[in-house]
């Protein structure tokens, strides 16, 4: 969905990997910070507004690859290591991030029984009240993992089956053809062909992005409302064919209130984040979030300058694909529960770890980030592979991998989105938060900096999730620079 890398030169390929951290929405470029992973799928398909190919006929068919095992502050003595969490170069990872423009970031880390939390930079720009790594956030696409588990459980109690059409479940919402040609699955791999409700749901966006999110700020959307802009939304590819969409999860969330006779928000609540035991994480019922946490700054690639404050926000407009409130130390609990078994049974588990590409590589070129049923899987530089998710909002991002296993985790919180910028041509500028992003991440997943190091000489840093930007805003933000 991103064009901001297209299929020309190895450099420019290189860069699309980078971008693969994926998550929140068509808009996603614009608004969410789109999925990086959607921008690699650009490479492929030059011609498409969104992602590249990858035909899923079943759990068979294409399962993902073998994975192998202000001032900083933090809660832990700096340069001690402890069970390979060296303390000291997690901290001062930590700070470069801050350092190279971030307002604020807030981390945990844990390796085994080993923990380290940290916090740099600041939460609120005007008191300077510190960044701290128990802030609630906002965690965007996060709520996926979520609402993917919630729908498994059904599947597993016999309620659901996957690869059953969406019509059958809901055939006054999605009638016709597309009801009955759509599966469970599509939706939840984001191969539904379905277009992304998110653009509609703010009219003006490109004319003035400010404007946009302000006259939105408190509105209350219905999910019925979200799914028709979706359905009324062009096409980005092919059915079949991955392209993240949130529409497909809002419309999971309408499946699991017509099975279980519960609100979504309500069943995610009881079944998943409490079985998981998390004491920080919640669906929002008003704007505002509940606990200490940071103002949330939008900068929207420099076309709302100075960055906005959209910490109070009715999150209605993406609700079941995007909507929850957690810490840091609650999405690692959340994925180590998971990825350990403790949350689905073992077909449930394997049927959201298969996964289906989410582009087509360069020939000779392995595919590096893989979708399955709201979690992915992406290959860093050094090597190793991992499974989480990341989440873009107004103001908020979010990323947190695992290992495999569950063993090594990392989460990060951070408070200033889409604050890259482009040149004259559109052609996106390299920002040295990307870097530092990259390095702290690679830092406390224990992985090597020597393949970083290689990706960043050639151009292709790894990025978080707002590093891409879809061509029109991509525009609107080369014509601001060029009038500076």
């Amino acid at each position: 969905m991103d064009p901001t890398i297209h299929h020309t030169r190895p450099a420019q390929r290189r860069r699309l990997y980078p971008v693969a951290l994926t998550s929140s929405a068509v808009l996603l470029s614009l608004l969410t910070g789109m999925p990086p992973a959607q921008a690699a799928s650009t490479a492929s398909t030059a011609h498409a507004a969104s992602t590249a190919h990858a035909t899923f006929a079943g759990p068979a068919a294409s399962a993902g690859p073998v994975t192998t095992p202000g001032t900083a502050t933090t809660a832990a003595v700096a340069g001690v290591r402890d069970h390979g969490l060296d303390r000291g170069a997690l901290r001062g990872a930590l700070e470069a991030i801050h350092q190279a423009g971030m307002y604020g970031t807030y981390s945990a880390v844990r390796n085994g029984s080993a923990q380290w939390r940290g916090g740099a930079g600041v939460a609120d720009r005007e008191t300077g009240r510190p960044a701290r790594p128990h802030l609630q956030h906002r965690v965007g696409s996060i709520t996926k993992t979520f609402t993917a588990v919630a729908v498994l459980q059904q599947v597993e109690r016999g309620r659901i089956e996957l690869d059953a059409p969406i019509g059958r479940y809901l055939p006054g919402l999605i009638p016709g053809e597309r009801g009955r040609a759509i599966t469970v699955r599509m939706l939840l791999n984001h191969t539904s062909g379905l277009g992304d409700h998110v653009l509609g749901a703010f009219p003006g966006l490109l004319e003035d992005p400010g404007r946009a999110l302000d006259a939105r700020r408190l509105h209350r959307f219905a999910p019925e409302e979200l799914v028709r802009l979706g359905l009324a939304a062009p096409a980005p590819v092919p059915r079949g064919t991955y392209a993240y969409s949130n529409t497909n999860y809002v419309i999971a969330g309408l499946l699991l209130r017509e099975v279980t006779g519960q609100e979504p928000e309500q069943y995610i609540t009881r079944h998943v984040i409490r079985a998981a035991g998390l004491r920080h994480t919640y669906f929002p019922r008003t704007p505002r979030l509940t606990g200490p946490h940071a103002k949330m700054y939008e900068s929207m690639y420099g076309l709302i300058e100075p960055a906005r404050d959209y910490s109070v926000y009715d999150m209605s407009w993406c609700g079941t694909a995007g909507s929850l409130v957690s810490t840091v130390d609650d999405l690692n609990a959340f994925y180590r529960k998971l990825l350990s078994g403790g949350l689905l049974g073992r077909a449930g588990l394997t049927a959201m770890k298969t996964t289906v590409p989410t582009y087509e590589p360069p020939p000779g070129e392995e595919v590096a980030m893989r979708y399955g049923l709201g979690i992915y899987t992406m290959k860093f530089p050094d090597g190793r592979w991992y499974w989480g998710h990341d989440g873009a909002v107004f103001g908020a991002g979010t990323w947190a991998l695992s290992t495999e296993d569950g063993r090594r985790q990392v989460a990060i919180g951070y408070n200033l989105m889409k604050y890259q910028r482009f040149d004259e041509q559109g052609r996106p500028l390299d920002h040295p938060i990307d870097a530092a992003m990259l390095r702290y991440v690679t830092t406390a997943l224990g992985g090597g900096m020597e393949g970083a190091r290689a990706e960043a000489a050639a151009g292709g840093l790894l990025a978080p999730p707002s590093s891409a930007a879809s061509d029109a805003l991509r525009r609107k933000a080369a014509e601001a620079s060029a009038r500076r």
